[in-house]
């Protein structure tokens, strides 16, 4: 599967650690909505914006915080791989 599984692997293992979820990051999909799989709140979500930034060096600019961004696994790495230019 190479880079483009491991952009999602990082992000998974990230989210379990910053949110301290009982689960292994393998338990997540990709595609399951996150706020509903994982019952993850507004606060929850600037935890995983803040991991995004010091693990790629990303920022956020107001207008690019959008719910959507972190609706699943896939549409972060999306948005990561579009931010870094990884693959």
């Amino acid at each position: 599967m190479g880079e483009a599984s491991s952009v999602e692997d990082a992000i998974k293992q990230m989210i379990v650690e910053r949110l301290f979820l009982k689960i292994e990051p393998g338990e997540i999909s990709d595609e399951e909505p996150l706020m509903e799989k994982l019952g993850v709140d507004s606060v929850q979500l600037l935890e995983i914006a803040v991991g995004l930034e010091e693990v790629y060096g990303i920022s956020f600019e107001d207008e690019e915080f959008d719910i959507e961004i972190f609706k699943t696994i896939k549409s972060i790495a999306d948005f990561v791989r579009e931010k870094t230019g990884l693959s």
